[in-house]
């Protein structure tokens, strides 16, 4: 018996030694984020599509279906966040790219740094925002920084929370002066990036740039109830609002591949003793600007030009070091924004929830109840901030006011629920008050968080202000994982965007980020 057992724990540790072994550790991992990208435009262009790109991924990687994001209320810069730190926005603090700042009762860029000036742009931005690690952090301490880190992105954003604070650069187009731009908290600009940036800029290249599609309109019948049998044509020549247009024009992830792989060739990533991290932010949403239900020619087009900048990144990988030498994943953002439609047109449940009408109510209830005052501060992000000062100067019961408030707040027209602070810190084993916490940041959190029903509009009689319709339908968003050893594969159950860190970091033997709680996708070694 004693023998039967010896020979079981040697197989088990010779198997477990085996399984490591064959766990290939990359010289380069390459972290690709698709901004809205959609697993079911995916499935249905496939036809469409080259076969290095999308179809590569699915016929020699390992493919997820069904990839999501463990909170509500995505967006682009709270996205990127949780995959590279392996943590939701209540722990690493990025809500979105703006927050309600308490002490100054206004809005704020979550990455404004007036420490640190910008390289070719005036936008004053840093990491230090982002309370927690992320992979490629981890990465340089266990190289003792000498792992190279690289991002880049058409925003500042995507750029910076993607390489973190120990990056070597973080990269992206300026709004106002359309060139590539950085921060002077990462150093200075490679020299050979920063004499193109000069002498062949996208704001001179720009000029002469049209966007039109690849194909006849005819073979773009991938949605088939809004085809449209005529062309289109962009031209981004000198103008107000040219840059914002190319960002989200089918032809941005040409301009971003350009940059990466300059750093590829000159850089010798993955070339080194070392492993190295890139990080790369493509964009597959919709255009702007676009009039009502436009925009499904474009669409197909941007993918089927995201399906060839993706086929060129991998054939480039693969020619220069092995893929197997590389881990490569790619994965969405996890949300769409919908074209722009009339709800009334076609008679469908919608209405207005006026922010500045709800907040004046909000406080003239208060006051009939606590007194005379500015019990309402202000309002962001669907969230009602009360004045804290103001009830601890009166003695008045935080818990009681903001069930008040509450229960005001539900009957109003369009909203669905309320969710008190109280009940984020204190209610987190209710499910759906757990998926809203997760969304939030504990430092920022709102006082009244407003639910509204689908099919409404959040709109506000300020000027600038972008009215959002309530929409709850999810999107399919995919993973892939390929290169480092693994077997082609497809992964049915649900992934959580919080599993590609620790997943990241068990290949390169380093410790997961410092908030991250999940471990490694089992079905990958």
């Amino acid at each position: 018996m004693k023998r039967l057992i010896t020979s079981l724990v040697v197989l088990l540790s010779v198997s477990q030694l085996q399984a490591q072994q064959t766990t290939t550790t990359p010289k380069l991992v390459v972290g690709i984020v698709v901004d809205q990208l959609r697993g079911d435009y995916v499935v249905q262009m496939q036809d469409m599509f080259g076969e290095g790109g999308f179809k590569r991924l699915m016929r020699e990687g390992a493919y997820c279906r069904n990839f999501k994001f463990d909170y509500s209320c995505r967006n682009k810069a709270s996205a990127v966040a949780t995959i590279f730190t392996g943590a939701n926005p209540w722990y690493h603090g990025v809500v979105s790219n703006q927050y309600y700042d308490r002490e100054k009762q206004k809005v704020a860029q979550v990455l404004t740094d007036p420490e640190y000036m910008g390289n070719f742009t005036d936008e004053a931005v840093s990491p230090r925002k982002l309370m927690v690690n992320t992979i490629s952090d981890e990465l340089k301490m266990a190289t003792d920084g000498f792992g190279l880190v690289y991002s880049f992105g058409a925003d500042y954003e995507e750029a910076i929370l993607s390489g973190g604070h120990a990056a070597d650069g973080a990269f992206w187009i300026d709004n106002r002066n359309r060139r590539w731009a950085t921060s002077t908290f990462y150093g200075t600009i490679p020299a050979f990036f920063d004499k193109e940036n000069t002498l062949n800029p996208l704001s001179e290249r720009l000029e002469s740039i049209d966007w039109f599609p690849v194909l006849a309109p005819s073979q773009y019948k991938f949605l088939p109830y809004n085809s449209k049998d005529f062309t289109f044509k962009y031209s981004y020549k000198k103008s107000k609002n040219n840059i914002q247009q190319y960002k989200t024009s089918g032809l941005i992830n040409e301009e971003i591949n350009r940059s990466v792989f300059q750093f590829l060739k000159n850089e010798n990533l993955g070339k080194r003793a070392y492993p190295d991290f890139l990080t790369v932010n493509f964009y597959a949403g919709l255009p702007i600007p676009l009039g009502e239900n436009s925009g499904f020619l474009e669409i197909q087009d941007t993918y089927l030009r995201l399906d060839k900048q993706l086929g060129l990144l991998l054939n480039y990988i693969d020619q220069s070091i092995g893929l197997k030498n590389a881990l490569v994943f790619v994965v969405s953002t996890g949300y769409y924004d919908e074209p722009e439609y009339s709800n009334e047109k076609l008679k469908l449940p919608t209405g207005n929830f006026y922010i500045n009408r709800a907040k004046a109510l909000l406080n003239m209830y208060l006051m009939s109840v606590y007194g005379h005052g500015d019990w309402v501060k202000g309002y962001y992000n669907k969230s009602f901030y009360l004045n804290q000062k103001l009830i601890e100067d009166k003695a008045v019961d935080p818990q009681q006011i903001q069930k008040r408030a509450a229960d005001f707040l539900m009957q109003m027209s369009g909203v669905q629920d309320v969710i008190t602070s109280f009940s984020l810190f204190h209610d987190a084993a209710d499910e759906h008050v757990r998926q809203i916490r997760n969304g939030r940041s504990r430092k920022s959190v709102g006082d009244l968080l407003v639910e509204l029903q689908p099919g409404w509009i959040e709109s506000s009689e300020d000027s600038g202000f972008k009215p959002e319709k309530i929409r709850k339908s999810a999107i399919v968003a995919p993973l892939f994982f390929i290169g480092a050893g693994i077997k082609p594969m497809h992964i049915f159950r649900t992934i959580k965007a919080t599993e590609i860190a620790p997943t990241v970091s068990y290949y390169l033997r380093i410790r997961a980020p410092n908030a991250s709680s999940e471990t490694a996708m089992p079905e990958l070694f």
